[in-house]
């Protein structure tokens, strides 16, 4: 396929609910839209690295810039056959996975549309729908917090997640599982946390948790490694897992007992496969993630979350738990599986943007071609 066209957006989608981590609070999710066509082809893909660069050295207005100057040059005019060969093409340039996730997703819904494909089976994907999990970001009170989290658990789902950050920590925790003795839950602490705070997670060890995600800095191993051999909850890493390279090192080292795999994060849908596979041959289970993307990305993610080894409940939400109207259409939305627990299915349909709310929520946007 040729690429004889890029199209990039730059958007700012706002939030129904301010979303609020160990690294600060988000309004609006920043993402950037990639429209790649081929003739009378075209497809779609999203990366959202958020505003600032904060959850990662990445953030939507740098990599819209990289995109536009480097990367979409780099690709306009090429005949690109797999995604292996996208990422070849793109392999000059450092680092930069968001900003290269945006091509790299494009690509796959552009091979789907071209071979009249379904995404998840020509990811490899032999199943069409998984169990996901509820998220709740530190809220108002503790008491709003127990609140939401006993809809989640009335509405069955089998998981939940908890941001975890000083001052909102152990005491939000103790609250929580003297309310909820049984349900399986889990904490991502986004980078919040050093290796001297070791013993605050030896404490968290009472709790009877699936994981702690991400409890040191954003780029290590080492020290994962380190906290991962002093407390009995499984470690997963999130953002220090960005490559192939990098999750190799991180089995290698143990620094992990799972894995959280983001399309964005990793460079695309091409890098996320490849996570899996080797997390799969290494024995370690892994879980899709997301950054609250638009119903493009999603689609995207749900369709991953059908690979074997994903077998911790994804994070995979409805439009409508995040966006009065989702930037693309059709939205995501869950369902109930057999034994009525909520579960998304894999797209049939790839999400395109409305033109109109594409046009509204656009800070910046840019054309490349042949």
């Amino acid at each position: 396929m040729k690429i004889d066209r890029i199209d990039l957006f730059h958007v700012a989608m706002p939030l129904i609910y301010p979303w609020r981590t160990a690294y600060g609070e988000d309004a609006a999710i920043h993402s950037v839209l990639c429209r790649l066509s081929c003739g009378s082809c075209f497809g779609w893909g999203e990366t959202a690295p958020f505003a600032a660069p904060c959850y990662s050295p990445e953030w939507a207005g740098g990599a819209f810039a990289v995109a536009r100057d480097w990367l979409a040059p780099a690709l306009i005019g090429k005949t690109l056959r797999s995604g292996s060969q996208l990422q070849q093409e793109l392999r000059l340039f450092k680092g930069n996975p968001f900003a290269k996730a945006a091509f790299d997703t494009a690509w796959w819904s552009l091979y789907c549309q071209h071979e009249n494909l379904l995404l998840h089976e020509a990811l490899g994907a032999t199943r069409t729908e998984v169990a996901v999990g509820a998220d709740f970001g530190v809220m108002d009170s503790t008491d709003d917090l127990l609140d939401a989290i006993a809809g989640a658990v009335d509405e069955k789902f089998p998981r939940i997640k908890l941001k975890f950050r000083p001052g909102w920590d152990l005491p939000m925790l103790q609250a929580v599982r003297t309310r909820f003795p049984e349900q399986v839950f889990h904490i991502d602490c986004n980078s919040g946390y050093q290796l001297q705070d070791a013993p605050l997670f030896q404490q968290v060890d009472e709790f009877n948790l699936a994981m702690i995600e991400q409890p040191l800095a954003y780029d290590d191993l080492l020290d994962h490694a380190r906290l991962q051999n002093q407390i009995r909850t499984p470690v997963c890493l999130d953002e220090s897992i960005i490559s192939t390279d990098r999750t190799r090192q991180a089995l290698e080292l143990s620094s992990c007992r799972f894995v959280n795999i983001k399309p964005g994060r990793v460079g695309g849908l091409t890098n996320a496969i490849a996570i899996h596979d080797l997390c799969h041959a290494a024995g370690v289970p892994c879980w899709v993630g997301g950054m609250l993307e638009s119903a493009v990305g999603s689609a995207h993610c749900a369709a991953l979350a059908m690979l074997d080894n994903f077998t911790y409940p994804p994070d995979i939400f409805p439009s409508s738990r995040f966006y009065v109207n989702d930037l693309a259409a059709p939205p995501l939305e869950l369902h109930r599986n057999a034994e009525g627990v909520p579960a998304v299915s894999a797209p049939t349909r790839l999400p395109e943007p409305i033109a109109a709310r594409l046009k509204s929520l656009t800070i910046q946007t840019a054309v490349i071609q042949s």
